[in-house]
């Protein structure tokens, strides 16, 4: 009965594909692999090349625009000018009729002739006509300037948008990467916790064997014993989702075996003050960044409201290459010219947008004012929890060695009868408790590295201080 009970504990189901052999990858290599799968920054990648795009719109404006324009009409009925005669028929027959009433002859030709009317055709009822026209604007009042400003002030905010985008993934990696990495050796310390009580059960069963205890101690052990491999199955589960998680953010295929991980967790040996992160964090916290280049735009949008109240003035000019039925001397092939535009009065639309331009720039400011409080609150945070993962490290070190030393005594002293199966029992849970706050506090410690790092804007760095080179 003992020996199905103990082949039924002991059988732990693992099934690894012997066609596929999994992939090792150090935090660097999967940084690059999760950079070129991730389909945020690929978004962001997009809309940094719209915006430069809107740039070159921009730039356009400053160039003269070049439209080549036609038209086919066909009139009702030609264009012609209509006179009659008698206007200039009637002042002379009644001259002739002054200096002789009787004359006949003058009056009734100058009658005939009045009747008629003068037609002169201009344009066909058919035209069509092919031209140029070229148009630049000379003086916009700043509203030029101000819109090419705020063009390159968007391609600046999409660029900040990239890289804060790709610091919060590098922060998903270092915690689905290092994750992986404390899901692993908490399953190997589950392992050596069952391993370590599997052979105090085999102790405990030959010892009741003898006579040297009774049954409730090896009963005790046993209990020890499956507690523990629970907790190691538990362990391998949460393994797998781990594995998955990154697999996940790598791109690898969820059919593919669990990554293998070259890069341990870590606690940096020596870390710089903590003035050096928050001077950093003042100029290349994205979030802060961000917020300057809304201000910069806020600051120019009020200005291209301003410039509202000046004219704008255009040079223009028209070349008509083709022209049919538009005689030359009613419509000039080349016609060059100067004009302007000026807004004297929208219904107070200008001064409602000032008022709201400003509102705008104003809300910023304050609103950077409360961001580098949270930024160097959020760093100062960050580097207490780095110094207290540290220290406590250092403490379980010494705490792990203590327990070892106490588990190995209690392993010796239930050999000889003078332990309880109890003491043992308490001695490799409390040596195992260690080790997984040891490897909580590595993950913590990193965790919170690359927190602080992405906010300082430093989180290309990373790795640097991964390997103590920095």
């Amino acid at each position: 009965m003992n020996a199905k009970l103990y082949t039924s504990l002991i059988c732990v189901v693992a099934t690894v594909p012997l066609c596929a052999q999994p992939s090792a990858y150090s935090y660097a290599e999967a940084e690059a692999l999760m950079l070129q799968a991730s389909d945020a920054l690929k978004v962001t990648d997009a809309q940094l090349q719209i915006a430069r795009h809107e740039r070159g719109k921009a730039k356009s404006w400053w160039w003269p625009h070049l439209q080549a324009d036609g038209a086919y009409a066909h009139l009702s009925e030609p264009i012609e000018v209509r006179q009659p005669l008698s206007q200039y028929t009637d002042p002379i027959k009644a001259h002739v009729l002054q200096l002789d009433p009787t004359e006949e002859l003058i009056t009734g030709l100058l009658d005939k002739v009045g009747s008629y009317t003068f037609t002169l055709p201009l344009i066909p009822q058919d035209v069509a006509s092919v031209g140029l026209t070229a148009e630049w604007v000379a003086f916009s009042g700043g509203k030029r300037l101000y819109a090419d400003k705020l063009a390159q002030q968007m391609v600046d905010m999409a660029e900040t948008n990239v890289a804060q985008t790709k610091s919060l993934k590098q922060v998903e990696l270092v915690e689905r990467y290092y994750g992986l990495a404390l899901a692993q050796q908490t399953t190997e310390v589950c392992r050596e916790r069952y391993e370590s009580l599997r052979r105090h059960y085999e102790q405990a069963l030959r010892m009741e064997q003898v006579g040297i205890i009774d049954r409730a101690a090896r009963l005790l052990a046993q209990v020890g014993m499956e507690e523990a491999l629970s907790e190691w199955q538990q362990a391998q589960s949460r393994e797998r989702n781990a594995a998955l998680a990154l697999s996940q953010l790598l791109g690898i295929s969820s059919d593919a075996p669990a990554p293998l991980l070259t890069s341990a967790l870590f606690i940096v040996s020596s870390l710089p003050p903590e003035s050096v992160f928050a001077e950093h964090s003042t100029v290349a916290n994205h979030a802060l960044i961000l917020l300057g280049v809304e201000e910069r735009m806020a600051h120019n949008e009020l200005r291209m409201a301003q410039s509202g109240y000046l004219p704008e003035i255009a040079l223009f000019g028209k070349q008509t290459l083709y022209a049919h039925g538009l005689p030359s001397n009613l419509l000039p092939r080349t016609l060059v010219g100067v004009g302007f535009t000026w807004n004297l009065f929208d219904g107070l639309s200008r001064e409602r947008q000032i008022s709201q331009a400003r509102l705008a720039q104003q809300s910023l400011v304050w609103s950077r004012a409360q961001a580098e409080q949270d930024v160097a609150l959020t760093v100062s945070r960050l580097y207490a929890t780095l110094r207290q993962m540290a220290a406590e490290a250092h403490v379980l070190d010494t705490t792990i060695a203590l327990h070892a030393e106490v588990l190995r005594v209690r392993q010796s002293a239930f050999a000889e009868g003078m332990a309880t199966s109890t003491e043992v029992l308490d001695a490799t849970h409390a040596l195992a408790t260690a080790k997984l706050a040891r490897l909580a506090a590595y993950y913590a410690y990193d965790v919170a590295l690359a927190g602080m790092l992405a906010a300082c804007g430093m989180m290309d760095d990373f790795h640097n201080y991964a390997s103590n080179r920095f």
